[in-house]
């Protein structure tokens, strides 16, 4: 039978997972970092996912499916949300798992002078962030995902250290931080901007708006990505 359904341009699609938490149905799943309609069975055709995509990625088109099996769907969510108890989800970047070893069996170092912090302003968060402000001028801007300081322990000295910090996560603010981002650059004398992100698939809506940030102010500033895995490790180097 033909019927509407969702349509997801995968080529669009920056695995956000946003429309996965707005599917009632659980009929989205995040699959290879993109998300992917598993079953037409599961999908109602109402779109309640649309208005959550930041990149439009997502569509209604009429073609043929299988009808929309309430009893089905709603089976699929109560296994799902028992995977979620377990400490699994369809978020790549939200699967349980052990970094370091246990602090019984981790060797106690040697008493040492603590460490400064390297955070020059405040707020920190993009959301809180103001559009101008003294700090801003002639400042080498860092933007970072918010779990990267927890990943990386020398995030402070190799990353913070003479820059200027706004930390953020597309997949917990629903919001798009392009067009703030986009007027601290236009607005101040910014002179570097650099990005650190995790590797999974979340933050690549962070980049995305970052570097869509620096595009839209219409200014030529050096600029870099810097991509961290989630044990910390530097995934690429920085210039």
């Amino acid at each position: 039978m033909k019927r509407n359904i969702v349509s997801i341009d995968q080529d669009k699609c920056i695995g956000c997972g946003l429309c996965t938490r707005a599917c009632q149905e659980g009929a989205i799943q995040l699959v290879n970092g993109k998300a992917t309609l598993i079953r037409d069975d599961y999908c109602d055709g109402l779109g309640k996912c649309l208005p959550h995509c930041p990149v439009d990625a997502i569509a209604i088109i009429e073609r043929e499916a299988a009808s929309f099996d309430e009893e089905a769907a709603h089976q699929h969510r109560v296994a799902q949300a028992a995977g979620a108890d377990a400490g699994c989800s369809g978020c790549a970047g939200s699967k349980a798992q052990a970094l370091q070893p246990q602090a019984e069996e981790m060797p106690v170092a040697a008493p040492s002078a603590p460490a400064q912090s390297q955070l020059r302003q405040w707020p920190v968060q993009i959301q809180l962030a103001p559009l101008t402000a003294p700090y801003f001028d002639g400042a080498h801007l860092l933007v970072a995902a918010d779990c990267a300081a927890y990943a990386h322990g020398n995030f402070h000295s190799r990353f913070m250290r003479n820059r200027v910090t706004l930390i953020g996560c597309p997949k917990l603010d629903p919001v798009d931080y392009s067009e703030k981002l986009t007027e601290i650059i236009r607005r101040n004398d910014i002179k570097s901007f650099t990005i650190v992100r995790m590797e999974v698939p979340c933050c690549g809506g962070l980049e995305r708006a970052a570097v869509n940030a620096l595009q839209a102010s219409g200014k030529f500033i050096p600029w870099q990505v810097v991509t961290l895995s989630v044990q910390g490790d530097v995934l690429d180097s920085l210039d």
